[in-house]
């Protein structure tokens, strides 16, 4: 048996790892030009900075390639015993497919420890250290947020349209100040503008040329009528603290980049329905390994196919379904009457419900 065991944890182990960073390689370059193509096109974009925000989002996407590697390994690797009566001979030797899976869940087991440790401490503390970064970026090199025909909102209280960027030069901007209720207070148009980063001060210097200033009124900001124009500018700066930026920044940060610790520290946090979902989410996805190497195994021994190709396509459509329905789930969290925290557990459910029902037909035959 000791022999069986190896042999059989052995193709689902490397199966699973080959698997695993196949996906996340695709992941993480998705999520890196997603997030960084602006600055790679329009701006020299450190290579510290690259390799960093890679080893960042990485932790995040193995939170859903380890469960979807480990499932593409098994429907894999049974299809394959499957298609060649390799079951079959174990099953004339006296061993049943219940004993055959042994190692499966023993290494299912090992990836939802793996999977809750990523998803409890590794990952937020990830997605925080992705947060600060692009905040870093803003600080050290704001002129990397700007880039041609774009509206920039990373400094709280202002929108910046920039027309056209040309190295540290900006022409064609728009600059709008907002009110507490994010309707322009004033707008500012000028033909060309930089930026400096003042570090003593801790702020962001934006010096606008050739400017045309127009100020709305205080109590009835969206009155045309009351618009005070015509107000020229041949020179002026305006200065955004740095500090204001770090603020929002830190207010970005949800229950999801917090770690199990940092939310049940905070009472008003832990007690909100979004924080009992995000923790109950953590709990469930990292269950998934299990739930699909439960589903899988019968599913791959009754489909009899060892095409590589079959058992991505099932993996891809297995994986779809349960990660779109803790992704609709997860949307109901600002519902706390339809109790998302225990609805999140629905695919786990769902999945293990199946497999079971599986395996017992499958034992009958």
């Amino acid at each position: 048996m000791k022999i069986i065991d190896r042999y059989v944890g052995r193709q689902v182990l490397t199966s699973t790892l080959f698997a695993v960073a196949v996906l996340s390689v695709v992941l993480v370059l998705g999520n890196v030009f997603k997030k960084l193509l602006d600055l790679l096109v329009n701006h020299d974009v450190p290579i510290d900075l690259i390799l960093s925000f890679i080893a960042y989002i990485l932790p995040f996407s193995l939170t859903f390639t380890i469960p979807w590697g480990f499932l593409t390994a098994v429907l894999l690797v049974f299809g394959k015993l499957s298609a060649e009566n390799e079951l079959i001979a174990l099953r004339s030797n006296g061993v049943s497919v219940p004993r055959a899976t042994v190692p499966v869940f023993v290494l299912s087991l090992v990836a939802v420890g793996l999977c809750l440790w990523i998803n409890v401490d590794v990952a937020p503390r990830a997605q925080k250290r992705m947060q600060d970064a692009f905040f870093n970026i803003a600080t050290s090199n704001p002129l990397a947020l700007f880039s041609s025909d774009k509206v920039i909102d990373e400094f709280p209280g202002r929108k910046i349209y920039v027309g056209r960027s040309e190295g540290k030069a900006l022409y064609n901007l728009l600059v709008y100040e907002l009110n507490e209720d994010l309707v322009p207070k004033s707008i500012m148009h000028a033909h060309r503008g930089e930026l400096v980063t003042d570090r003593e001060s801790k702020q962001v210097l934006m010096k606008l040329y050739d400017a045309r200033f127009e100020q709305r009124d205080d109590e009835a900001p969206d009155d045309l009528t009351k618009i005070k124009q015509g107000i020229l500018m041949k020179e002026t700066v305006m200065a955004i603290p740095l500090q204001q930026l770090y603020e929002k920044n830190k207010k970005k940060r949800g229950p999801s980049a917090m770690t199990i610790a940092e939310l049940l520290k905070d009472p008003k946090v832990a007690d909100s329905s979004a924080a009992k979902t995000e923790v109950s989410k953590r709990f469930s996805t990292a269950l998934a390994s299990f739930a699909f190497a439960l589903f899988a195994v019968p599913l791959a021994i009754t489909a009899h196919r060892r095409e590589t190709s079959i058992g991505f396509m099932l993996s891809l459509g297995i994986a779809f379904v349960y990660f779109f329905l803790v992704i609709v789930i997860d949307t109901l969290k600002t519902k706390p009457h339809l109790h998302p925290e225990l609805l999140i557990y629905a695919p786990n459910v769902l999945f293990i419900g199946l497999g079971a029902w599986l395996f017992y037909r499958l034992s009958r035959r």
